[in-house]
């Protein structure tokens, strides 16, 4: 499948983080010795940012602002793509030799970088990838 590709905005079907969105840092188009599937290591935000407003204290957005992030194996089939592309490169946060003893620490760092780009989310390059965060960051509705 050449849809999945990483940096790709997808949302999660099935699971525990059904109905999130979450951004592909790496797919396994074959699978692996692990796994003999197709599958993708996704990062996603389990608890959106919620809505911030002008008169609000500083203290206040950091607070609204927080995010809570996942990081998981996800099959192909359990995965939509959508038409997004987020620019950031999350493969050198997440290795998966330090993945299995600190999934933990993995998820702190995503955590940093996802506030970071939300707080920065005008700093986009270029039109399409600016895009891509403002829907990444937009909880779903339904």
């Amino acid at each position: 499948m050449g849809v999945i590709k990483s940096g790709k905005v997808v949302i999660v079907l099935q699971g525990r983080f059904a109905g999130r969105k979450a951004i592909v840092v790496k797919a396994y188009d074959d699978g692996n010795a692990e796994r003999r599937f197709a599958h993708a290591m996704v990062a996603g935000i389990d608890r959106a940012p919620r809505k911030v407003t002008r008169s609000m204290s500083k203290e206040k957005i950091q607070k609204r602002t927080k995010m809570k992030p996942f990081l998981k194996y996800v099959n192909y089939t359990h995965l939509m793509p959508t038409r997004y592309v987020v620019d950031l490169d999350l493969k050198k946060i997440v290795d998966e030799s330090g993945l299995k003893e600190g999934k933990a620490e993995a998820r702190k760092a995503i955590k940093k970088v996802f506030e970071e780009r939300y707080h920065q989310q005008s700093s986009a390059k270029k039109e399409k990838k600016a895009a891509g965060t403002m829907y990444f960051y937009k909880k779903m509705a339904f």
